[in-house]
């Protein structure tokens, strides 16, 4: 296995991308999920092919789609996907919308649990529905190496109160948690009693860390199959957001068959582009994504020496997925926004807390998805203000 190397900042600075876009050149972005390293060179050479060849046309049939994340999927994870019931969005966001116009009417309600990520609530508003938020507790407990635990009574008096659908993220952002077994087969049950959908948003599960098991909702039994729809995209995993594909994913033939009302646009609005990247992602990009894992990895546990080192203070629990710290700031007493006085300050961009949920205003979210040399000059301008 090669090993990946991040680009360097000159080189990041010259891109095009909101993250690289956003702040003022002195600043270092480490907001947004996306990553600092050349794309899989597979990918690389699908989209020159396309390219050089004017392949540019609208975004037809594609087979390759279903039976390509069928087989990254089962070696993944051990989860035998139906080919056929794979079918295509713009975006996980998309997917999730589109989804929610189909099994609920503007004025529903949608369950969540805060601190989530941001754009659930947008999705939320977009579908006109209304929101029942029954947020995540912190406990001196774990459940799978974090101290966020779901509040099984708040659920359940909100599946009771007659909502439509539970909008859950597994693997967790920002919390870098992964559901177990055992809580994902628990809401599938109740969903069942209450006549719920479960939407599950595994955008994140191809970020792995060896020492956790992902569990994909649709896995989990036979009830889980038939209120589980699942959303998910390379473009985490493989750091494609801008190519525009997701996928949503479904294991039984009645919610099939009800899948099968959403808009045939929502097909079309993808892009062939990101459609083909999917597609070799899935079939030809584990390589590349085993040798992401190993620099994540390091990065992870850097972040938490860094801490040790040099802002002892910041709260850090080291995530069992993806790339995004999530810091508690709360005994620095930074105020509302504790992000702006990082801005403005030490000049490094983390999302705001407060974007989750409020109860979370306190912290704030880091990509570690780049190079050591980043993360490291980070540390050293937060230690001018967190101390």
């Amino acid at each position: 296995m090669s090993e990946l190397r991040a680009l360097n900042l000159s080189e990041l600075q010259t891109h095009r991308s909101e993250k690289w876009r956003a702040f003022p050149k002195d600043v270092l972005p480490l907001p947004v999920a996306e990553m600092d390293f050349p794309v899989a060179d597979p990918i690389r050479q699908t989209l020159r092919e396309m390219i050089d060849h004017s392949d540019l046309g609208y975004l037809g049939l594609i087979p390759e789609m279903g039976t390509s994340f069928a087989g990254f999927a089962e070696r993944r994870w051990g989860w035998k996907v139906d080919p056929l019931q794979v079918r295509i969005a713009a975006d996980v966001g998309v997917g999730v919308v589109e989804v929610l116009r189909v099994i609920t009417q503007p004025g529903d309600k949608i369950l969540i649990n805060s601190p989530v990520y941001p754009n659930f609530w947008t999705w939320c508003a977009e579908t006109h529905l209304e929101e029942v938020d029954v947020p995540l507790t912190r406990s001196e407990q774990q459940v799978n190496g974090s101290n966020w635990i779901l509040d099984w009574d708040g659920i359940e008096k909100a599946y009771a109160s007659g909502i439509k659908a539970h909008l859950i993220c597994n693997p967790h952002n920002p919390l870098g948690r992964v559901y177990t077994r055992e809580e994902l087969s628990r809401i599938a049950e109740l969903a069942k009693k209450h006549n719920v959908y479960v939407l599950s948003d595994e955008i994140h599960a191809p970020l792995m860390y060896s020492e956790q098991t992902f569990t994909p909702f649709l896995t989990v039994s036979d009830t889980a199959r038939e209120v589980g729809i699942t959303i998910t995209a390379a473009s985490k995993g493989w750091n494609i957001a801008g190519l525009k594909c997701a996928i949503i994913v479904t294991e039984n033939e009645k919610v099939h068959e009800t899948m099968n009302s959403i808009a045939s646009a929502t097909h079309y609005r993808a892009s062939l582009l990101g459609a083909f990247a999917t597609v070799t992602a899935f079939e030809k990009g584990e390589p590349w994504l085993d040798s992401l894992m190993v620099q994540l990895d390091h990065n992870r546990n850097l972040i938490a020496d860094l801490i040790a080192a040099k802002t002892p203070g910041v709260g850090y629990l080291i995530p069992h997925c993806s790339y995004l710290a999530w810091l508690d700031l709360t005994s620095f007493n930074l105020g509302v926004d504790p992000s702006a006085v990082l801005i403005e300050k030490a000049k490094v961009a983390c999302v705001p807390g407060h974007r989750f949920g409020a109860q979370s205003a306190q912290f704030v979210r880091l990509n570690f998805a780049t190079s050591p040399q980043i993360l490291e000059e980070a540390f050293n301008r937060l230690a001018t203000v967190l101390r």
